[in-house]
C-alpha cells in the first residue's frame, strides 16, 4: 500500500504486434491515459486552493501517484501506438476546476471529489481488469499488472479521502453523485472520441 507507480518495476516498452485485440486495448489505454490526465488536473486544481493548508501534504502525495500513473500510460500510448482522447483539452480545464471547486468548500469538500473520482475510476479499473482476464490474462500480463498497482493506489486514495471527513462535506451524496455521473460520461466519451 502506498508504494505508488515509482516502486513499479521498469516494464518492457516492445509490444508483439501479434495477436492482441488492438481495438481494446486501444480504448483502455485512451480511457485510462485521459482518466489519469483528470486525475491531475483535479489534484492541481485542490493543490492551488488548498496547497498551503494543514491537507496540502496529504493531496500533494496523492497527486505524485497521480503523476507516476500519467506518465506510465504516457509510454503505454507510445508502446501501443495509440493516439490520446481529442478531449484533453477540455479535461485539462474541467479537471482544475473540478479540483479548485471542491477544494473552495474545504478540505472536506476536496476529499469528497477524490472519494467520488477514485472510486469511479476504481471501479473502472475493475472492470479493464475483468475484460483483459476474458480476454487472455498471459497475452495482457503487462497491462493487467499495471492497471491492478493503479487500481490498488487509487482505492488507497479513497480511503484517505474518507477518513480525512469527506462525508461530513454538506450535501455530499449529491456531490458524489454529480461528480460520479460526470465521470462515467468522461469515460464513455474519452473511450470513443
Amino acid at each position: 500500500a502506498g508504494s505508488g507507480g515509482a516502486a513499479l518495476r521498469p516494464y518492457s516498452t516492445r509490444v508483439a504486434a501479434g495477436g492482441i485485440n488492438k481495438p481494446v486495448v486501444e480504448r483502455i489505454i485512451r480511457v485510462d491515459h485521459a482518466g489519469e490526465y483528470g486525475a491531475n488536473r483535479i489534484y492541481a486544481g485542490q493543490m492551488a486552493v488548498l496547497g498551503r493548508s494543514s491537507v496540502g501534504p496529504v493531496i500533494q502525495q496523492m497527486w505524485n501517484q497521480e503523476k507516476d500513473h500519467l506518465k506510465k500510460f504516457n509510454e503505454l500510448m507510445l508502446a501501443y501506438r495509440v493516439r490520446p482522447t481529442v478531449l484533453l483539452p477540455f479535461w485539462n480545464v474541467a479537471g482544475f476546476v473540478l479540483g479548485a471547486g471542491s477544494a473552495l468548500l474545504g478540505k472536506k469538500g476536496a476529499m469528497a471529489c477524490t472519494v467520488a473520482v477514485e472510486e469511479s475510476i476504481s471501479d473502472h479499473y475493475n472492470n479493464q481488469i475483468r475484460t483483459l482476464m476474458e480476454e487472455d490474462p498471459e497475452k495482457y500480463k503487462e497491462l493487467l499488472q499495471v492497471i491492478k498497482q493503479f487500481r490498488d493506489d487509487e482505492r488507497e486514495h479513497h480511503d484517505i479521502g474518507l477518513e480525512h471527513d469527506a462525508e461530513a462535506t454538506p450535501a455530499y451524496s449529491v456531490l458524489k453523485t454529480a461528480i460520479q455521473l460526470g465521470c462515467k460520461a468522461a469515460i464513455f466519451l474519452s473511450e470513443r472520441i
